[in-house]
Formats: structure tokens, sequence, C-alpha cells
């Protein structure tokens, strides 16, 4: 399993990530790669995929990714996660067996209207803190860029993703956005939407 963690892109592992991933070996047998990737204000995104796109064919020249890895990412990181299998797919890359994100963060200018109807039940996280992150993340050329905000990117070879998102999360409306687009291009997606609840739930719940 490839993990990129979350944080707005500005923030490295927590400890809700550490213990998420050893209940995740325990419970898998899973070799887990963490990365620790650039982060902002001192690194952008190009930075970010100056690392994971290598990391990725190394990753390719020793495991057979098509059938046996799993790409996760929760928030920023499955946002990261999402851009990297653009990436990859528009070079002829194999690409990984499975995707799964957790509460992506898919489009970093928050302009859905509706995250105005959710913000006021997400206890976690803020909108103009988020587009201030963002903004870092993307830097002075990228803020329109698919590797910044995959909701925009190609899916046309990509196949076999899930997406796990909250109701009480202002990123939840982006994942509908997202899943007509997929419905659009007849990409296998799964998304599996928790009524009430929160960010990356799913991780704080260990």
């Amino acid at each position: 399993i490839l993990y990129f963690h979350g944080g707005s892109y500005m923030a490295e592992a927590t400890s809700n990530h550490w213990e998420f991933i050893e209940n995740l070996v325990d419970d898998t047998g899973a070799t887990v790669i963490l990365p620790d990737y650039p982060l902002t204000p001192k690194y952008n995104y190009k930075d970010v995929f100056n690392m994971v796109v290598p990391l990725y064919k190394e990753i390719q020249q020793k495991v057979d990714v098509s059938n046996e890895l799993i790409i996760m990412g929760d928030s920023a990181g499955g946002g990261l996660s999402l851009a990297l299998l653009e990436k990859i797919s528009q070079e002829d890359i194999k690409m990984p067996k499975k995707t799964i994100l957790i509460s992506p963060w898919l489009d970093v200018r928050m302009d859905n209207p509706k995250i105005e109807q959710v913000k006021e039940q997400d206890k976690k996280l803020n909108k103009e803190a988020l587009k201030i992150a963002g903004l870092a993340y993307a830097e002075s050329d990228g803020i329109d860029s698919y590797l910044v905000n995959p909701i925009d990117g190609d899916l046309s070879k990509i196949n076999n993703l899930t997406i796990f998102t909250g109701t009480k999360d202002i990123l939840n409306p982006d994942v509908h956005i997202f899943e007509k687009l997929a419905k659009e291009k007849n990409l296998k997606l799964n998304v599996k939407e928790t009524k009430g609840a929160a960010h990356i739930w799913i991780i704080k719940r260990y």
C-alpha cells in the first residue's frame, strides 16, 4: 500500500495516521509505504510530484503494481493520490490495482457553492484556512492545474477507485461533482458516503 497522508499539504503525518497505518498493517498484513513528501510553504506541488512520480516508478520496478499495489490517501493525501493517478496515466505507466481515497481534497479553490451549506456542520475544517493552504501549495502558476485540483484531471484511464466521504465534511460536495464526472467517463467509481460523518472519521476511529 502506498499511502499519502493528509494535512492540507502543510502538516506532517499525525499520531492518528500512524495508529491507522499500524492497524492497517495488522489487519491486512500488507507492507505500507508512507512518503514524507515536501510540504508548504517551503515547497509546492511541483516539488511534491518531482518526488512522488519517481517513487512510484521505483515501486513499479519491484512490485507488480497492476496486481499488488493499492494507493491510499486521506484529505490532501487523497487529492495527491488522485492527481498522481492522472499524471501516470498520461505517461503510460502501469496503474495500481486499486485506489482508496478517504475524505479527499479534490479542489483547493473551494468554490463549490454547496460548501456553504455544509461548513456550519463541519467542526474540523475551515474553508478560508484551506484556501490559504491551497494557494501556498499551488504557488503562482498552479491554481488551475489538475495536479493541484484533480477534479479537473483526465479520468479516461483510471479504474477501480473507491471514495469514503462523510456528509459533515466541507470536502464532501466536491465528491458529488467528481462522481458525476466519473459517470460521464465510465469510470468504475464506488462512493461510500456516511451520513453524519466528519472529515477523515475512519482514521479518527482508531
